[in-house]
C-alpha cells in the first residue's frame, strides 16, 4: 500500500506513518551535525540543528517528496569542513553518519517485524514495511555520487587533488543534473541496485539476531 492509497484509505495511519518518515530524514540530519560536533566542528550547534525539533529542519517540498514520492530531504545540517579533526577520516564519517542512521531505522523496523506479537497486527506491519522500505530508498539515495548528495562527499574524499578540483566543479550544477536523473529515470536502476544490497546485509543480520 503506497502512502497516497494509505491516505485516502485509512487517514490516522497516514499520520503515525508521515510522522516516522518526518523523523527518519531528521535524524539523517542531526546524525551529520552530531558527527560533526564529534570532529571538532560546532556549526550545526551554533545554528541550533542540534535538535529533533522538526521546525529547523523542515523543507516543505523535501517533505511532500517524501510522503508522496517515496524519498525526500530536510534543509541540510550546516558542516565546516575545514574544522574537522582528521580531514579524510572525518569527512567520511560525516558524510555517512545520515545514510548509516537511515540503514539503522530500517534495520529495526525490519527486525520488529520478526517478533509474533508485532508482524500479526496489520496497521503495525504496515507501518514498519513502509519506514523500513522508505529509509532503504533514503539510504541508497543519498549514497548516489552526485553533489549535494552524500556519496559526492565520500567519492571526492578519495580522489586526488587535481580531480577533487575538477569534481568540485561540478557541485553548483549538481542539483540539476540530479533531477535530470531522477525524472528521467535513468538512477532507478542504480538506487534499486544499492537499496537491494543494503536490503541483504540487513536481512542477513536480522536473521542472524532474531
Amino acid at each position: 500500500m503506497g502512502l497516497k492509497s494509505l491516505l485516502f484509505s485509512d487517514p490516522i495511519l497516514f499520520f503515525i506513518v508521515a510522522i516516522a518518515l518526518l523523523y527518519s530524514i531528521i535524524a539523517h540530519e542531526v546524525a551529520h551535525g552530531w558527527v560533526a560536533h564529534l570532529f571538532g566542528d560546532d556549526t550545526a550547534e551554533r545554528y541550533g540543528r542540534l535538535t529533533f525539533n522538526p521546525l529547523p529542519h523542515i523543507d516543505i517540498i523535501g517533505a511532500l517528496m517524501l510522503f508522496f514520492v517515496g524519498f525526500g530531504w530536510a534543509k541540510p545540517v550546516p558542516v565546516n569542513y575545514n574544522a574537522l579533526r582528521s580531514s579524510r577520516f572525518g569527512l567520511v564519517s560525516v558524510s555517512l553518519a545520515g545514510v548509516l542512521t537511515n540503514i539503522f531505522i530500517a534495520f529495526i523496523a525490519l527486525l520488529a517485524l520478526q517478533f509474533p506479537s508485532v508482524n500479526q497486527s496489520p496497521a503495525s506491519v504496515t507501518v514498519l514495511s513502509i519506514v523500513a522500505r522508505i529509509n532503504l530508498v533514503l539510504g541508497a539515495f543519498n549514497l548516489v555520487p552526485i553533489p549535494p548528495l552524500d556519496g559526492s562527499k565520500v567519492l571526492m574524499s578519495f580522489l586526488p587533488p587535481h580531480a577533487q578540483d575538477s569534481f568540485a566543479r561540478l557541485e553548483p550544477y549538481g542539483f540539476y543534473i540530479l533531477v535530470f536523473f531522477l525524472f528521467t529515470g535513468l538512477l532507478n536502476p542504480v538506487i534499486g541496485f544499492i537499496q537491494n544490497i543494503l536490503y541483504g546485509i540487513i536481512s542477513m543480520i536480522v536473521g542472524l539476531v532474531k
